[in-house]
């Protein structure tokens, strides 16, 4: 079968489909990709916003234990109270710049009498790999404390912890250990508390402004959908030329193809041969 005829055959119409089912997956992947870009500006930005304002009172940015809005991510409330200690519990698997360790949940008891689970800090796993070293006691009577609001972690299905740890910041959960009314719709990251103690553990950092790889990935798969059907004409091309090889017009196309080759060969050759000259 000559001519372009072999393209319309059912063969050529699967590697087409096939084509598109992939181009459409990295649409797919692309949008998927955009998305997540769009997420981590909009993360970026609320730290921007929020992280170096000046603190406010628990209640004026969290009308009740339940209340917590997406954009007051970050936000620095201050409150005082007294630490539960007995009911402090440590967050399992926390990595910190690749090493292994654990967060430090703290109850705080408000003067109302509702709880603020606190995150006091970040502490690494000590020579038994299920606990660390030392837990340093937070300040004992009542302290006030400056912390940046994060919301509570979904619980992971089938992830347990020993006694006085958990595997997610689950704020429900923590409100049925503590049987208290407990503030459910975010906790916080400690900023600052007074009195300070002479040892804590590890205070969280400012997130980074970093947006990530997810815009070149998008990017990316924009790309691979359109090279596939650059692969897909290449080879349609490159059968033509075999079918098509006794053709008048393809075999002169072919001599041409094979002059600039050898033309192309000749120039390498003659750029080799000055640097073989230059090198002695």
């Amino acid at each position: 079968m000559t001519g372009w005829r072999f393209a319309l055959s059912r063969r050529w119409f699967g590697y087409l489909a096939l084509t598109v089912v992939f181009a459409v997956a990295c649409v797919l992947l692309s949008q998927w990709q955009w998305a997540r870009n769009a997420e981590r500006a909009d993360a970026i930005e609320r730290v921007e916003q929020n992280y170096d304002r000046s603190p406010e009172a628990l209640p004026d940015v969290l009308e009740s234990p339940e209340a917590f809005e997406p954009d007051d991510e970050w936000t620095p409330v201050r409150m005082a109270g007294t630490y539960l200690v007995d009911e402090q519990l440590l967050v399992r698997n926390r990595p910190l710049n690749g090493a292994p360790g654990f967060e430090v949940l703290t109850p705080l008891l408000l003067e109302d009498g509702s709880v603020f689970v606190v995150d006091r800090g970040w502490l690494p796993t000590g020579s038994d790999s299920d606990l660390p070293d030392e837990v340093p006691e937070p300040p004992v009577g009542t302290v006030t404390v400056v912390a940046h609001l994060k919301p509570g972690e979904p619980p992971i299905p089938g992830r347990s912890a020993p006694e006085g740890q958990i595997a997610t910041v689950h704020l429900q959960d923590i409100a049925e250990r503590l049987d208290r009314t407990v503030y459910t719709g975010a906790y916080g990251l400690l900023q600052s508390e007074d009195p300070a103690p002479a040892v804590a553990p590890r205070a969280t950092e400012r997130p980074e402004a970093d947006p990530g790889p997810h815009l070149s990935y998008a990017l990316q798969w924009v790309l691979f959908g359109l090279l596939a059907f650059v692969a897909l004409v290449w080879a349609v091309r490159q059968e033509y030329r075999v079918r098509n090889a006794d053709a008048p017009e393809e075999r002169k196309r072919a001599e041409q193809r094979a002059q600039r080759n050898a033309a192309r060969r000749s120039d390498d050759q003659e750029e080799d041969a000055i640097l073989d000259l230059t090198s002695r």
